[in-house]
């Protein structure tokens, strides 16, 4: 039964999603009821995934060759998998609330159920061929989800969202095939797959190949130039931008570049090469860019669209570095992130629900009234700028450091960048803050005196999470040493 229990946490919530869509629950408690136990059974099932043996490989279909459709739980799919488990039961509980005002509820908890298991496809992937059947159809299950409301922006965002990740796919399938050619194998071996002896003279076409997958999966990682998707699908319900902004499909495509530069093309290969430079330049562009358009953003959740594309870029820039210091500052970037950034559009979506208010100029006064929202906001505001004691130094610390000791000449310019990014990360968090809880002495409070904090089934989450951001700033140490154990495979 253990050995089937890779294959179940993926089936589960996929299969068991579309009975929240077929079945006709007697009310609405009884739906909600349901689907909080599917996210729960199932990540309860993949705690015991990861605490089971994980040399077990499940191989479910067999095509020909090297090729199948197989499943195992390494120690970077315990870093990814683990960290959705823990997200989506509260991200789960967020909804039932936030989605009392939307229409076609059992059609969102279904796709978005379903993406749980997607993902987890992605994380327990023990081959490149199997984590690409799983990337695209997590575009696939992902779609209905940004394009919920059915407005017209809506749609068109939808439309982008899926030409970009289909255009990007394809770029990456190329690097399959060539990873399938030249490798010994298409399964995820940390220090790479190639075969020199192959590869021979055609170093450079390779090296353009990676080149060509870095930017394929980075368009779901919201690389320079193929991010303009992600602010456009902060129209999606906030749960849904919070999942996909914090989780599923971005940290998806910044798992993938982690799986493709350190398990398959390998990090030897590539280190020193003019692809690391290409990539690496991009990585830091983005990261200015992205805060760059944050600070100039007036609404609330696209600048948090933006602040997104800033910080995924933290984590391809620490793959960038091609060396084990790189790579676990770059796991850690990739776990610590995603619960800032989850908190943040969480505590976003709460004042949009109770307040109807998109706009940062519109916050003015709302964190007296909302106190609970903006102290959770506030933490995830230090954490992101890199104060001490949160999570985001954590990170941000092992991401620096790792530049300094790869001696790379363009690693000190990326330090600059991340540099620049947390001050203007500073300014753009903490004008939203000032502008809650000190609104100015002209201020009217009769403007919002019907506003207050929402219910327990969005603070609990909300308050759960801020939690969790100081704890990993001030205990990081057992976190961090173990992802620094999976990037020298240990």
């Amino acid at each position: 039964m253990a050995k089937y229990l890779p294959l179940l946490i993926i089936l589960l919530p996929i299969f068991g999603s579309v009975l929240i869509r077929l079945v006709r629950f007697k009310s609405r408690k009884a739906m909600c009821i349901y689907t909080e136990a599917l996210v729960i059974i199932n990540s309860i099932l993949v705690l015991l995934t990861i605490l089971l043996d994980h040399d077990v490989i499940l191989e479910v279909v067999h095509f020909t060759g090297d090729l199948s459709i197989s499943f195992a739980m390494d120690d970077l799919s315990v870093v990814f998998s683990g960290l959705v488990a823990f997200l989506w039961p509260l991200a789960t509980l967020y909804s039932f609330e936030y989605m009392k005002k939307e229409e076609h509820e059992n059609t969102f908890f279904m796709f978005f159920v379903m993406t749980y298991g997607v993902t987890l496809g992605i994380a327990t992937a023990e081959d490149y061929i199997t984590m690409y059947c799983f990337y695209e159809l997590l575009t696939i299950v992902t779609v209905p989800l940004v394009m919920h409301t059915l407005t017209r922006e809506a749609i068109l965002a939808s439309r982008k969202y899926l030409y970009y990740s289909l255009g990007g796919a394809a770029f990456a399938f190329i690097s399959l095939i060539f990873i399938i050619h030249y490798g010994d194998t298409n399964r995820f071996i940390l220090g790479g797959t190639l075969n020199l002896d192959l590869v021979g003279d055609r170093t450079n076409v390779l090296l353009l190949i990676y080149v060509l997958a870095f930017f394929g999966f980075g368009v779901k990682a919201a690389l320079c130039p193929f991010n303009s998707w992600l602010p456009s699908a902060s129209v999606a319900p906030t749960p849904v931008t919070a999942l996909l902004h914090a989780v599923a499909v971005v940290k998806a495509g910044a798992f993938a570049v982690i799986r493709m530069t350190y398990y398959s093309f390998g990090a030897d290969f590539l280190r020193g090469t003019w692809a690391q430079y290409v990539v690496m330049s991009a990585t830091i562009v983005t990261i200015v860019y992205g805060c760059s358009r944050a600070l100039k953003e007036t609404h609330f959740k696209r600048r948090l669209a933006y602040s997104t594309i800033s910080n995924l870029s933290y984590i391809l820039f620490g793959c960038a570095l091609m060396t084990p210091a790189g790579m676990t500052g770059a796991i850690t970037h990739l776990v610590f992130h995603a619960l800032m950034k989850i908190t943040a559009f969480f505590c976003a979506g709460a004042v949009m629900y109770q307040t109807d208010r998109h706009y940062v100029y519109e916050l003015d006064g709302l964190g007296k009234k909302m106190p609970w929202t903006f102290s959770v906001f506030t933490v995830a505001s230090l954490a992101l700028m890199g104060v001490p004691g949160f999570a985001g130094f954590i990170s941000k610390w092992n991401l620096a450091s790792a530049a300094v000791e790869s001696k790379n000449p363009l690693a000190y310019v990326g330090i600059a960048a991340l540099l620049v990014s947390a001050l203007l990360t500073a300014i753009y968090m903490l004008s939203v803050v000032i502008r809650a809880f000190f609104p100015g002495k002209d201020f009217d409070e009769r403007k919002v005196a019907e506003c207050k904090d929402p219910n327990l089934l969005m603070l609990i989450p909300l308050g759960i999470f801020a939690v969790t951001v100081l704890l990993f700033g001030i205990c990081s140490s057992p976190f961090t040493e173990f992802f620094a154990k999976v990037a020298a495979g240990m």
